[in-house]
Order: structure tokens, then sequence, then C-alpha cells
């Protein structure tokens, strides 16, 4: 399932045969659209074409190069066509400095009360930037609020606006133009957070390869998530997924995922066992939101599966790569059911199985669990994360205290000496020291492997 959050389906080129361009879309599995206002006659397509249409929803904004036309009576348009259910943000708005056809001190003005409005009526907004990022984010922060959200349409910026983009806790959404050849987004495309990442056409714009020169349409949503699996190293599928649950997230279109026991990402099964840890890390999203990838692998102890419940979710392991152990909790905190799944998987043919675990098991345990895994088990990926006692608890805040990082790097010796294969990761949070953690890895005989910081999964 694809979400186009940024078309214009009220444009003669689409309106004119709009039933072929939805049929299309659904044919490319592309299920939701947003549609997006730019003045006040498209504001009422938008609105128009989202009543007619169950999968399509509507935005309605004032685009800066309109900015000109704008009259006192902008905000009463905006809140009138607001009121209408499908209407999911208020957008495009924003600044544009490139074409300059409307004066820039209006463009500035109206984008400020286009914010205020959307602060007012608690939806979020969808911005135009070219050539203003500045102007754009000096205005942006000024009107901030604790509920402000949204998300940089058809994103041009370089790395250093990403990062000012994702401070201020908004999404950035690509279109066809990073599938051109040397495309120079494809670095910002990189350094972008799959889980702060939408999909969108801006047709009939923008159209991506090998249909460059023509009409784009929602149809062609599927390019693009393939340019993005391609740079993100990931499956279309994880793209499709994820983009479309950031795109449920912003703008409540879709439905939320419903709970998994395992989870596909590129060519590995995961495995939740559990929400339970021994670790409260700074960075990690158990308790806000435990979701991987668009996947839901948030649970109760209650809810916590049986080898059995386990088994047959997995279904056929002979498809996949390699099955591992994962999810938000620790699962050594289950090691009776993770061992039985293993000798189960083991027993069916399955060659690669992956324990990734906060290495404290001996003392969640109180003693060595490496016999256990010999046999079972092929790699062991144990979070790492500081390279001092005194740092690592500061950073995961273990009920154990200051025994945990000690018994960690015990756990991982033994493991060295007994297992195929053992990884110390560590996340690229502020401040961590990386080289020194590389150390240790090296001192153990351990392989070595930094995990980006806010990209999970």
């Amino acid at each position: 399932m694809f979400i186009d959050t940024h078309a214009h389906l009220d444009f003669p080129e689409l309106q004119s045969h709009l039933e072929a361009v939805l049929q299309n879309a659904a044919l490319a599995k592309v299920t939701y659209i947003n549609t997006i206002g730019i003045d006040a006659a498209t504001n009422q397509n938008a609105v128009r074409i989202a009543e007619k249409y169950d999968n399509v929803y509507a935005s309605v904004g004032w685009h800066p190069h309109d900015a000109a036309r704008a009259d006192s009576n902008l905000e009463n348009h905006i809140r009138e066509l607001a009121k209408h259910p499908k209407v999911v943000a208020i957008g495009e708005i924003g600044l544009d400095y490139f074409r300059d056809l409307s004066p820039r001190d209006i463009q500035r003005d109206i984008f400020a009360r286009m914010l205020k409005l959307a602060n007012e009526l608690d939806l979020p907004v969808i911005i135009h930037c070219r050539d203003a990022y500045q102007d754009l984010f000096k205005i942006l922060r000024e009107n901030l609020t604790e509920k402000s959200r949204g998300g940089f349409h058809c994103f041009s910026g370089g790395i250093a606006e990403l990062r000012e983009v994702l401070e201020m806790g908004f999404l950035v959404s690509y279109t066809g133009n990073i599938t051109y050849k040397n495309s120079i987004l494809i670095p910002t495309v990189k350094a972008t957070p799959i889980d702060k990442t939408m999909l969108e056409t801006d047709c009939p714009f923008m159209t991506p390869h090998p249909h460059r020169g023509k009409r784009n349409e929602p149809a062609y949503v599927p390019l693009i998530a393939s340019k993005l699996a391609e740079v993100k190293e990931l499956t279309i599928d994880d793209i499709a997924r994820v983009t479309s649950y950031n795109a449920y997230k912003l703008f409540g279109i879709g439905t939320s995922p419903e709970r998994s026991i395992t989870y596909q990402i590129r060519n590995s099964l995961y495995i939740a066992l559990t929400s339970r840890c021994t670790n409260k890390c700074s960075f990690c999203r158990r308790y806000t939101e435990p979701f991987v990838k668009g996947h839901n692998i948030g649970m109760s102890r209650s809810e916590e599966p049986s080898a059995g419940e386990i088994m047959t979710a997995v279904g056929d392991p002979s498809t996949y790569e390699e099955i591992v152990f994962c999810g938000y909790g620790e699962p050594t905190l289950r090691l009776e059911t993770m061992l039985e799944v293993s000798k189960r998987l083991k027993d069916s043919g399955v060659k690669r199985i992956r324990l990734n675990t906060n290495g404290q098991s001996d003392l969640i345990h109180r003693r060595d669990i490496v016999p256990d895994l010999v046999g079972l088990i092929d790699t062991v990926s144990i979070s790492l994360n500081e390279s001092t006692a005194d740092k690592y608890q500061n950073i995961v805040n273990s009920n154990f205290g200051s025994e945990a990082f000690n018994a960690l790097i015990e756990f991982a010796k033994r493991c060295v000496t007994s297992l195929p294969e053992v990884i110390f990761t560590v996340v690229s949070y502020p401040g961590v020291d990386l080289e020194g953690c590389r150390a240790i890895a090296d001192r153990v005989g351990a392989k070595f492997r930094i995990r980006e910081y806010n990209e999970v999964g």
C-alpha cells in the first residue's frame, strides 16, 4: 500500500480524465491520495474531489506564488473549508524566492498567517520552500507550538536544511526528481531517517524516470518508492509500509498497523518476544512509539506470545535469509521460549538465527547462559552503546546499575569463544565515544557496527 501525500488532482491535466487516473492509482496499489489546494478555487476543488472519492483526502492553503492575491478574508476562507472531515492539513503554504511571483514581504506575511491558523485549527501544515530556507525557518520557529507539525513537500534542501527540519519535528517528502540521473538530492535522501520520510508525486508535475517529460500521476508513486528503497537499502515493501505509517501519523490517512509478533525488514524475519527490558535507554522509543519500520511491536506482558504462537506467525522460515530475536524488549528475559523456538527453527532447517541483546543475561538469570545458545544461535549482536561503565549507565539506565557494563563485557567474551559470530553495536547518539567502543570490540574479538541514531531497524 502506498500513499501519495501531495497531488493536484483538480489541475486540467488530471481533472479531464480523473476516473482513469484513480483507477491507475488503484492498480499501482496507491491506496490513498492527498489532493492539495493552492488558492481559493483549487481549495474548493480539492474538497469537492475528496468528498466524492473515499480514498482521496484534501488539504487547503495558499501558495506563495499567489500571496499577492490573498485578502483579509483568507483565514475565514480556509477556516470554513477546514471544517470538512476530509480536510487533513493546511497547505500548501510557504515561501518561493526562486520564481518570486509575489513580493517577498507579502509571501512572508501570508506564510505566518497560515501557520497561526494551522495552530488554531490544530492541523498539520504542508510547506513549499524554494531558495528561501533562512527566512522560512525563522518564521516557522517564531510560530512553533507544542502541537505544531507538518511536512516539507518536494524537499529540495541539503543536509544542513534537513537537520533543521528534523530538529523542529517535521517530516519531508520526496517526489519524482530523486529518480533523475545524477540527482543532487541523493545524499540528502540517504541522510533522511526513513521514519521521517513520505512519498508524493506532486502531479501533474515532477514526473519520475522513465516517464519524465510526460504528465505525472499518482500511479507513479511506486517508481519513487523504488528509488528510495535503492538508496536506503530496503525493500519496496519496507518503503511502502513505513511511509504509509508516517502519512497516517501526520495526516490521519489510512489505518494504524495492528500489533505484530513477527515482522519482516529487508529479507530478515524478526521475532518480538517481549516489550520488557532491564534498560531504559535514552534513545529508545519503547514507551512512546513502539514501532519499527512501520511495524507495531509493542505488547503488554499478558500479550507475550507462546512458542506455538510464534511458530504459527513465522510460517515458512525458508523464505528468509535469517531469523532474528529482537523487538523493543530484551529477548533473554524469555529465555526458555527463545530456546524452544530456536530449536524448532533449527529442526526445520533454518541456517542462521541471530540474537539482539543488551548482554545482561548473566545478571537476569544469575548464571552463564552461553552454553544454552550453542548450536541454536549463530550470531549474537550486543548493544554496547558506551565505552565505560559510568557512561554506559548514564545512557541505558540499567536496572542492574554499575554491574551491567562489566557483565555485558564478560558475556561478550564467552560468546566470542563459543559462538560463530559476535557483534558489538553502538547507536550514534550525540556524545557517544564511538572510537572507545570500537577499541573494546577489538580487545574482546567482536565485530563492530554503528547504528544510526533515529534510524531504527
